[in-house]
């Protein structure tokens, strides 16, 4: 972009800016809307940012709106619009592409913006920044806050590295910029914001400044700034001069050794025996033998291009040692940071944080001044109370849960994936001086220091999620994503975690910690299966007899015109399997309807099927007659159609190892063990961390004396304290050894080359026992292979025997290539099951499916999934055949057990009890259990009421006990309480029968009404609602709050099974979610008969042989009462005893009439049924109904 392109309306809106003459600018009348206009073009720019590039290659910003800033500061006005236009046009280029743009148009307009942002940085900012603050600090909170951006977009632009060209200790533009806010007096304003507690709306602002500000330093070179070298720098310089020094004498020893350069054009060809060349002959070698050891197969080959997405992720943060001057002031800047501002500002950013008052990934710069200025203070002078705010257990956790959300939202947004990683370093930055400032405070004088260190590292160490961090960023490392410095990082905090962990351990003799475990409950996926043909006719004698009742039936429905098929479809829209190959399925469903004798549902199926797959006529053509119709159905009906088979029982161990069908529910689990290090240690020991330490051991030139030896001690303590030598038995790492090994400077790697002989020491010495190690340094290994080269070859299988599969052998290899090849083709069989069918040696799906694909004769596993999805929702044709099932089934003694034997979608027993109770064809649970034949005890010999009583719960509880355990074996639902416990509860109810008599007698006949009422209210809202939940009991009145104190009442409350409110989080008494309806109507029925004996009951006459089959006669055995009186005690106990005394109980009061009212559908006086309570609104005055 140059002058000539520029846009005539914006050139002319610059010209009405003003001009420079000399040093004194001039500005026009019209200045001040002219720069209006330009904040308006920049806000309606396009993509490209054209209007930004048009104004940076005018230079505005250096030749016009600076003069303007500096010389007309007094026009308030003008000063505000010129601060707003120089932030829009210093925004960071990041910022105004939104990323950076990967088409190569785009970017290059990129670069453009940026190139004129570097110019901009370069500007002399020295006369605006100096004097003024005084009266601009007084200014609206606006300007302020413009000044503030400007000055951080300024020192957001990154450096030219490739254009300024300095080294170290040479004053840069970024240098000069930090010069020139500290001669203007701004660093001072900063330290002012920061540590004013009436500022802090600026604590961010000062915070992001602060940290552009340091960007390229080093914490523990700036601390040591203007002391002179410190001994450890001035020894790593000694130690580098000595290794290019051996490196010079050992490139002299190798030139010296070489032939000189005048020799024969003919110098001689040799045969390099051992090394083939490309044919079956050895290699021929035309070069002296001096080259030889040079001599590389990839010589004169081009070499391999690797992708963009393949490629390493690059180091941006690049760290130099500044100008002395520039050290000085920053270190100045931080002693004062520290002392004054760093524990104030740290606390307001971590507020506005957690308020979530702050812009999006703000929390990284908190996360880097916590790294640095903790790094400063530990290197310069260590003193723990000048960094108090972010020492504490509260910190580790946010670092640790910001870590893991980088870690997270790297895996998942991989367009983003290296933005995620560089904050993920950030916060590994983080984590690593806080350890290294708890590892400080161990050695301290001050006792107090050590105790305050030992109790954070008791926290630290007690939480799982803090010793699983390195394990989880070791195995997810990737080197596109992130740079070697990353790795570097981690691989120096889990050192150092380590040796504080270990030392930890040591000295506490035996340390407890929290460990979570995740407890898989695996939920088996329900597969269509066919109808189990057990019941269904299936000979041909059968079919025929069976033909002419559906025939006749379906010619009726054939020549029915009002027939509709609109609610029947012949496909399962849910399946994984197309509809145009659910043809067959739905022929079989069509037969399925004929053999269960629903011949109008088979032909709707039918004319269903013709309408969604016409072709081929295979339901019949559009025009088909009804009689052709009928012999087309009498085809399907005796067909031996193919039919998918369901998983059989002795198969259920098989179908647990199948993962494709079934899912995992995972429970965690908390509990607390005692910490073992050397378990801990091993966790460590797999591929992914060795494979991750041998990539950052490449680079050990480069690597400092500290990162090499962290290298060094995690690979030793896999090696030598695991006793797992042969996890480092690998190639590539065999193959950095030689290239130590070989280096001339080896001397200077002490630690690397004693390890290194250590480790080719134990694999040689293997190698005597064991052939095979030559071949296994070609793969990575992990601890069952480690195991099996240094024990033998089968011992893991003697020793964990039943936990891997027997090895095919070449026979069976063969017998199943054969099998597969001639079944794979076969319609409507099942390949898998057929070749388990055939195969000698016994085997799972599993295993055959995965040895089919690593034969190569099928490409994936998902080739092999089950057809058909999980079944949920209930469909129509489901429901009718329920309702079908049960109205044939419903007089049986086991009604759910024959209906699910018959059902053809196999379902639980929950699901089906939960779908007859929601169509209402139960009205409880207890009617579709197995009944058991009670054998009614003779007159004679009725026991007394309380052991009568006692054996009616016995004999319920033992069939509901039943029953629940068989629907909750295959719900999984929630633990049954003891048969013991259940009695107890049926034997407190016995006792609270004579506590409620004495509290009748006291008075608390109200009370005990108002209780029974609660009861069956809860009682018909759980057999409505099909759930349970705890009910509170809110007394209303003051008679009603009265009995919830007294002593007596809360007695009864107990024997009831009344739960108690918990102290501290309930006010009221509560119905247990566990008491069932069955169990809430017994509890009230034995508060009703205290009631019932109190009241004066009037007799009816009765014919004769009006007697029920339970009642008692007149003179039985045991206490003699009156017959009416005693059936009304017995009708009190039970739905049943009530139906069988009906017509034969004396009329009880109108209040209790109200509470006692069942629905009769017109039954007859001696049938036991159980009734069904109808809800009715119960009044304390007589009232009609």
């Amino acid at each position: 972009v140059n002058l000539h392109t520029m846009n005539c309306e914006l050139l002319a809106t610059c010209s009405a800016l003003g001009y420079l003459e000399g040093d004194t600018y001039h500005k026009e009348p019209d200045c001040l809307e002219s720069v209006k206009d330009l904040i308006r073009y920049l806000r309606h720019e396009d993509d490209t940012r054209d209007v930004r590039q048009q104004l940076g290659a005018a230079q505005i910003l250096q030749s016009d709106l600076l003069p303007i800033l500096v010389q007309h500061r007094q026009d308030k006005p003008l000063f505000d619009a010129v601060i707003r236009l120089m932030v829009n046009l210093t925004q960071p280029a990041l910022l105004c592409f939104g990323t950076v743009p990967k088409e190569p148009s785009v970017h290059h307009h990129f670069l453009q913006v940026l190139t004129y942002l570097q110019a901009y940085k370069e500007l002399n900012i020295t006369d605006f920044l100096q004097g003024g603050w005084e009266e601009r600090q007084e200014e609206h909170n606006l300007l302020i806050e413009r000044i503030l951006l400007l000055v951080r977009n300024i020192l957001h632009v990154p450096a030219d590295l490739d254009h300024e060209k300095r080294i170290d200790d040479d004053a840069s533009v970024h240098d000069q910029l930090l010069w020139a806010i500290h001669l203007s007096g701004l660093d001072d304003l900063l330290l002012f914001l920061a540590s004013s507690s009436a500022e802090q709306q600026w604590s961010l602002h000062v915070l992001e400044i602060v940290s552009l500000m340091f960007r390229d330093q080093n914490p523990e070179q700036l601390a040591g700034a203007g002391q002179g070298r410190p001994a450890q720098e001035r020894s790593a310089d000694v130690a580098e001069l000595e290794e290019l020094r051996q490196r010079e004498i050992a490139e002299r020893k190798t030139r010296a050794l070489q032939r000189g350069n005048r020799h024969s054009r003919f110098g001689g060809s040799y045969i390099v025996q051992g090394l083939k060349s490309i044919g079956e002959r050895d290699l021929i070698f035309h070069k002296g033998l001096h080259n030889l050891q040079n001599y590389s197969s990839d010589l004169g080959k081009q070499p391999r291009r690797v992708p963009k997405r393949r490629q390493a992720a690059r180091e941006l943060s690049v760290q130099r040692r500044s100008a002395r001057n520039v050290r000085l002031f920053l270190r100045d800047f931080c002693s004062e940071f520290l002392e004054n501002c760093y524990n104030r500002l740290m606390g307001a950013v971590k507020d506005h944080l957690l308020r979530e008052r702050a812009q999006q990934h703000d929390e990284t710069y908190y996360m880097w001044a916590l790294a640095f200025f903790m790094a400063f203070n530990r290197a310069a002078s260590f003193r723990p109370g000048l960094v108090s705010e972010t020492l504490s257990v509260r910190a580790f956790h946010f670092i640790e849960q910001n870590l893991t959300n980088y870690y997270e939202m790297m895996l998942t947004d991989r367009k983003e994936a290296a933005s995620w990683a560089r904050r993920m370093h950030l916060a590994l930055k983080a984590y690593q001086e806080l350890l290294a400032t708890v590892n400080e405070m161990d050695v301290s004088p001050d006792e107090a220091v050590r105790d305050s260190s030992r109790i954070i590292k008791n926290n630290i160490f007690y939480v799982m999620e803090y010793r699983e961090l390195f394990l989880a960023l070791f195995r997810k490392f990737d080197e596109r994503y992130q740079p070697r410095s990353f790795l570097r990082d981690l691989v120096e905090t889990t050192h150092l975690f380590l040796k504080m962990l270990e030392r930890f351990c040591r000295s506490r003799g035996n340390l407890v910690v929290q460990n979570k475990r995740k407890k898989k409950r695996k939920k088996k996926k329900v597969l269509d299966q066919a109808v189990a043909s057990g019941n269904l006719p299936s000979s041909p004698e059968e079919l025929e007899a069976m033909w002419p009742a559906l025939a006749e039936q379906l010619q009726q429905y054939a020549q029915d015109p009002k027939l509709s098929v609109d609610s029947v479809v012949p496909f399962d829209a849910a399946s994984e399997v197309p509809v145009e190959e659910q043809r067959a399925e739905a022929m079989v469903r069509i037969q399925d309807c004929l053999l269960a004798g629903q011949a109008l549902q088979g032909l709707a199926l039918l004319r269903s099927a013709r309408e969604v797959w016409p072709e081929g006529d295979v339901f019949g053509s559009p025009d088909i007659s009804p009689e052709e119709e009928v012999q087309l159905l009498n085809q399907i009906f005796s067909a031996q159609l193919p039919r998918q088979q369901g998983p059989a029982e002795g198969e259920a161990e098989e179908e647990e190892e199948e993962e494709e069908e079934e899912e995992e529910l995972q429970v965690v689990q908390v509990s607390e063990k005692e910490f073992n290090f050397l378990d801990y240690l091993k966790r460590f020991a797999c591929s992914t961390v060795v494979r991750a330490y041998v990539l950052l051991l490449r680079s050990y030139r480069q690597n400092s004396a500290h990162t090499n030896h962290c290298v060094v001690k995690m690979l030793h303590r896999l090696a030598h304290d695991l006793k797992m030598e042969a996890l480092l038995f690998q190639l590539s790492l065999f193959c950095q050894f030689n290239r130590l090994l070989s280096d001339p400077a080896a001397g200077a790697y002490k630690e690397l080359v004693t390890f290194a002989k250590y480790i080719l020491g134990k694999f040689f010495a293997l190698a005597t026992v064991n052939q095979k190690a030559f071949v296994e340094l070609l793969f990575w290994k992990n601890t069952a292979v480690v195991r099996e080269m240094t024990e033998g070859y089968g011992s893991l299988d003697s020793g964990s025997s039943g936990r891997r599969a027997p090895v095919w052998s070449s026979d069976e290899e063969a017998q199943l290539r054969e099998l597969y090849l001639t079944h794979k083709d076969v319609e409507g069989q099942d390949v898998i099951e057929t070749i388990l069918s055939h195969l000698k040696t016994p085997r799972t799906r599993k295993q055959v499916i995965h040895h089919l694909v690593r034969l190569g004769l099928a490409g994936s596993i998902k080739d092999f999934q089950r057809k058909g999805t999980q079944i949920v929702l209930w469909t129509e044709d489901q429901e009718l055949e329920l309702q079908r099932l049960f109205e044939e089934f419903k007089d049986s003694d086991d009604v759910l057990g024959h209906i699910m034997k018959n059902i053809t979608a196999k379902r639980s027993r929950a699901r089906i009890v939960d779908k007859l109770l929601a169509l209402g064809l139960a009205t409880e649970r207890r009617e579709l259990y197995k009944k058991r034949k009670r054998s009614a005890p003779p007159p004679s010999s009725m026991p007394n009421e309380e052991e009568s009583l006692k054996d009616f719960w016995q004999e319920d509880l033992e069939e509901e006990e039943e029953n629940l355990s068989e629907e909750e074996s295959e719900e999984e639902a929630e633990k049954k309480e003891g048969l013991g416990v259940e009695q107890a509860r049926a034997s407190s109810f016995l006792s609270a029968a004579n506590l409620g008599h004495s509290l009748h007698q006291e008075g608390f006949s109200a009370p005990l009404l108002w209780l029974q009422n609660c009861l069956i209210r809860a009682a018909d809202d759980r057999e409505e609602d099909g759930c349970s939940q705890a009910v509170p009991l809110v007394p209303l009145t003051e008679e009603n709050e009265e009995a919830m104190e007294n002593e007596q009442f809360q007695k009864l409350l107990h024997k009831l099974g009344i739960r108690p409110p918990n102290s501290g989080q309930e006010t009221f008494w509560r119905i247990p979610a566990k008491l069932s309806s069955t169990q809430l109507r017994r509890v009230a029925a034995a508060l009703s008969q205290q009631e019932e004996e109190e009241e004066e009951l009037q007799p009816e006459p009765r014919g004769p042989g009006a007697q029920s089959p339970g009642e008692e006669p007149e003179h039985g055995a045991g206490a003699p009462r009156s017959p009416e009186k005693e059936r009304s005690r017995l009708s009190s106990l039970s739905p049943t005893f009530a139906a069988q005394g009906k017509g034969q109980c004396t009329a009880a009061p109108r209040k209790r009439h109200v509470l006692d009212s069942d629905e009769e559908d017109g039954e007859g006086p001696g049938t036991p049924v159980l009734h069904k309570k109808k809800r009715l609104q119960i009044e304390d005055e007589d009232e009609d109904d």
